[in-house]
């Protein structure tokens, strides 16, 4: 991946809801100008959420995610169901398709409370427009489904279009830009920690772990935002990273390593250099710093026989000295002979009461409302949640050190 190219974990991500027949897909691919969704008249066509990144004007850069119908129909169905209201965990922005003859259904009423509980922007759209107006519903037009653009609330607007015909879909497209915006943040990964023309020192290890001929996408985008503030990265592998403190050490205003060589790459950068890493950036520009600081807590009091979950984000494959899955179990295991389960990629286990911690990667793959929703789910059974990079650092002492940074 080009670093002019956006990650799907950087986009904002679009999904449409909605019953079987709504008109999801004929809507999805209105929208997009594409024929990105199989259109059927067959109840259930879409079996599974399908996700593309695109370039949706005038919103920019998105993920859109075409979901199956909230009224899907036995064991198979209820599946189906699932898997759709999964998305909320990554959606920063949801558009309700209604059949504008049948009005809103019980499915709808469900989805649209689970939108509104986790306060997310939601669009009503009230597609089939086109039919005549003798068979729109009564609580449809109640709705007001007649007029172009409802708004409801600051998060929820209503809009009436045609998927067949492309009237409302450029008001839909532009309603999508505005509450996009409206949503989106000024957090930057690393760009208000220096100044522009300041010398930052990038430790980037290169292992059996490493893909051959490109960075990892933690490293390409702190890259990308140090030289979008203006500073001057400098990259090299912890193999001669003595060197380069020597020749350039009393410039250096920060040191951002791989976590997996804390413990080398501190003995090497005098303490007057600020240091920390890119997993524990992440954390801060993904999640909750504070409450994932907080979580170490659980793991300096890890005793035999407790439960560890170890959750990564993306689906890589694993390879010998892997950080998840060797690693850290390893350096855990010298405290305690704890339990740990693994999960990756979009796995995460509904049930986590059992677990004493939940230690994270950093999320690079992850958008920020899924990394937040799965913070939040830790919240909600009472469960430490923290970080690879801190728990790292707090195993090799230099916890303290690694945080004051972020800290300042």
């Amino acid at each position: 991946m080009g670093l002019n190219d956006t990650p799907g974990s950087e986009r904002k991500h679009i999904a449409f809801f909605g019953c079987r027949n709504a008109g999801k897909s004929s809507l999805l691919n209105a929208v997009t100008g594409q024929k990105f969704a199989i259109v059927s008249n067959v109840p259930g066509t879409t079996t599974d959420p399908v996700y593309k990144s695109m370039e949706l004007l005038p919103a920019g850069p998105v993920v859109v995610i075409d979901t199956p119908g909230l009224d899907d129909v036995g064991e198979l169905g209820e599946l189906r169901i699932e898997k759709a209201k999964g998305v909320l965990r990554k959606t920063d922005l949801a558009i309700l398709v209604v059949d504008s003859a049948k009005g809103f259904a019980p499915a709808d009423e469900s989805i649209l409370a689970l939108i509104e509980e986790r306060k997310i922007p939601v669009i009503k759209v009230y597609n089939k427009s086109d039919i005549s107006k003798e068979e729109v519903s009564a609580e449809t037009k109640a709705r007001k489904v007649g007029s172009s653009l409802t708004s409801d609330t600051a998060n929820s607007v209503s809009l009436s279009v045609s998927a067949v015909t492309g009237d409302g879909i450029f008001e839909l497209k532009e309603t999508i830009a505005k509450l996009l915006n409206e949503s989106s943040n000024d957090k930057v990964l690393v760009g208000d920690l220096i100044a522009p023309n300041d010398l930052v020192i990038l430790v980037v290890p290169i292992d059996k772990a490493a893909p051959k001929g490109r960075l990892i996408l933690p490293q390409q985008q702190t890259i990308r935002d140090l030289l979008d503030h203006g500073a001057i990265p400098l990259v090299c592998r912890d193999s001669e990273l003595a060197d380069v403190i020597a020749r350039y050490g009393s410039d250096a205003k920060l040191v951002i390593t791989d976590s997996q060589a804390f413990k080398k790459v501190s003995a090497i950068v005098p303490e007057e250099i600020p240091l920390t890493s890119f997993s524990i950036l992440f954390a801060r520009y993904k999640g909750e710093l504070d409450y994932q600081l907080d979580g170490i807590k659980a793991v300096e009091t890890l005793k035999d026989g407790d439960y560890v979950l170890i959750a990564e984000g993306c689906t890589h494959h694993r390879q010998c000295g892997d950080i998840g899955t060797e690693k850290i179990p390893a350096m855990l295991r010298k405290k305690a002979n704890v339990q740990i389960d693994f999960t990756q990629g979009t796995e995460y286990p509904d049930d986590l009461e059992k677990y004493k911690v939940i230690i994270h990667c950093g999320g690079c793959m992850l958008n920020e409302k899924e990394m937040k929703a799965r913070i939040e789910a830790a919240k909600k059974h009472n469960v430490a949640i923290t970080n690879y990079g801190m728990t790292i650092a707090y195993l090799t002492g230099v916890l303290e050190r690694s945080m004051k940074p972020l800290q300042s």
